[in-house]
């Protein structure tokens, strides 16, 4: 038979694009039924199954990948099970023309006999996921239910508790258990009693409102200011104000005489304090016309000391006398403060006054604003532009040009959690170039798996991108590829896939647009042996991935 290349120490793994078609290949522990009865050169030497992925010996016989791989791993030399032939590893290859024949066993569906299916093998798992009496669990949140497939519709439209149905009252789609919850809690539009017992049925957005005018509502009657404290029902206002209109107007009547009364004696005591006033003045006058008499009289007599007393007399007594005037006029205008409304005016005036100064200072306000905003907008611009060149730096300082890419991927769990949730399917590495002026290239990883490794695998690809040189540069790409995830405990135990780049595939022509089709391995390595304690493949929630392009015949610009 035809060999490929020797198996590399930790095993090769089959190549597929990232286009939808899936790649031949099937899982290794499940219990699978031949149509025909299964040819003891399709089974493996070491342990009794259909081989997958053979490889065959120097001895002749066959085994599968992981088998070989046991082998050695248990015996520092190992050794066939079949004749005790000591197995070389370099004279191990991996049986291609072995495989192919494999692949296209057929085989029933398992669910046999409600599906009467003949698929090869290659093909079981892609049958497995179109199966009508496939088992699968119900895909609305919460729903643990395990429907098959060809009644999943039906179940998700009529049966499943969690489906989301329209809510009668306001339209909005609400998972089926909680909507009895919704409608009394949320709903804006679910019709309730008043709680004032008035009998009416009003929707719960409305209720303060309705109960501004509810006829059930106790309000307080409207002449509360005048001394009427009943409270009465809204609805039986009207009857209470003609019922009591008798007390009403006398309680208006006794509040206003009373009034005018405090307005009488307020008019009265100013009448006597003007009175006063001017009796005052008089006294004032009068002292005055007695002092010129006096002047007159005496004016340079020696008895000018005696004059002097009396001079002195008068205008003590002059003096208390003003200042009584001026604690009547105070008191004066104190009383009649209560009845002018000028001080008042005055206020408004004032009040005024700060309003005007408010809306200079809000029209000033909004200028800064304005200012303010256009100012901000050439900061995030210039901040864009800054973060924009500090990636291309940071781009720049990574890049390789030498065909060899190592790729740190950190926060694993987070990204992992994203591509199961379907938020970031796939992640991609930075670019890197097989010379200055070679080819650009990078790689794509889908944490959770692409096409046949979905959700049990990491899918690793590799990808050409369009570069400033590609109508230099020799198309389509022709180079062997080397993909490896790296082994972080130091015994350099990598996993490793190796190809050539097919020069009849889309994936490795010149670019038309950014980048390529990706082109690699959908089962690069599962789950359950990157996410092993025992493996040391992730360390501090970080793995690191590698690519490498042979560089060999590779014509150097």
């Amino acid at each position: 038979m035809a060999c490929d290349e020797p198996a590399a120490p930790s095993g090769t793994f089959t190549r597929q694009n990232s286009s939808s078609t899936s790649s031949l290949d099937f899982e290794p522990d499940a219990d699978y039924r031949f149509v025909e009865s299964l040819e003891e050169r399709y089974k493996c030497a070491y342990c009794r199954r259909v081989l997958r992925n053979p490889h065959q010996t120097g001895c002749g016989h066959r085994f599968c990948q992981h088998c070989i791989l046991a082998l050695r791993e248990l015996n520092a030399v190992p050794t066939c099970p079949v004749d005790k032939e000591t197995i070389k590893m370099h004279e191990v290859f991996k049986d291609n023309c072995c495989k192919r024949e494999v692949l296209n066993l057929h085989v029933f569906c398992k669910n046999f006999p409600d599906c009467n299916s003949k698929v090869i093998l290659g093909r079981y798992q892609e049958h497995l996921l179109q199966c009508l009496f496939e088992s699968m669990q119900c895909t609305n949140d919460g729903c643990q239910d395990q429907i098959l497939r060809k009644d999943l519709k039906e179940h998700l439209s009529q049966d499943c508790k969690f489906r989301e149905e329209r809510c009668q009252y306001c339209n909005t789609y609400v998972v089926l258990i909680n909507i009895k919850d919704h409608e009394k809690n949320d709903c804006p539009d679910y019709p309730v009693p008043c709680l004032q017992n008035c009998s009416q049925i009003i929707l719960k957005k409305e209720i303060e409102k309705h109960h501004a005018v509810c006829p059930e509502a106790e309000v307080d009657c409207p002449y509360k200011q005048y001394g009427c404290h009943v409270k009465v029902k809204r609805g039986k206002l009207a009857e209470h104000e003609n019922s009591a209109l008798r007390e009403h107007m006398l309680q208006i009547l006794d509040k206003n005489s009373r009034l005018e009364e405090q307005i009488s004696d307020l008019y009265k005591s100013l009448e006597c304090k003007e009175i006063k006033i001017q009796q005052l003045a008089d006294a004032i006058q009068k002292c005055e016309k007695e002092f010129r008499q006096y002047t007159q009289l005496y004016g340079n007599n020696s008895n000018l000391m005696v004059s002097t007393q009396a001079l002195a007399s008068h205008l003590d007594k002059s003096a208390r006398l003003e200042s009584q005037v001026k604690q009547l006029i105070q008191m004066a205008n104190q009383q009649q403060s209560k009845l002018d409304l000028r001080p008042l005016f005055d206020t408004i005036e004032n009040v005024k006054q700060k309003i005007a100064l408010m809306e200079t200072y809000d029209q000033r306000l909004v200028v800064l604003e304005d200012q303010s905003s256009k100012h901000d907008l050439q900061i995030n611009i210039h901040k864009a532009q800054l973060n924009k060149n500090e990636e291309r730096f940071k781009l720049l300082e990574g890049t390789c040009y030498n065909g060899k890419l190592i790729w740190k991927i950190t926060d694993y769990k987070l990204k992992k959690k994203e591509a199961v949730e379907g938020r970031v399917l796939s992640i991609a590495s930075q670019p890197f170039y097989t010379s200055r002026c070679g080819y650009r290239l990078c790689a794509r990883a889908y944490l959770n798996g692409d096409g046949s490794g979905k959700g049990t695998h990491i899918s690793l690809y590799f990808v050409v991108m369009r570069g400033e040189f590609d109508s230099l540069l020799l198309w389509p790409f022709k180079q062997k590829v080397t993909l490896m995830l790296l082994d972080q405990s130091g015994k350099k135990n990598h996993i490793v896939e190796v190809f050539r780049a097919d020069p009849n595939s889309s994936s490795f022509k010149r670019p038309d647009g950014e980048m390529n089709i990706a082109s690699g391995c959908p089962r690069f390595v599962p789950h359950a042996v990157l996410e092993n304690t025992k493996n040391t493949y992730i360390k501090d929630d970080t793995l690191f991935l590698k690519v490498v392009v042979d560089l060999t015949d590779l014509e150097e610009l």
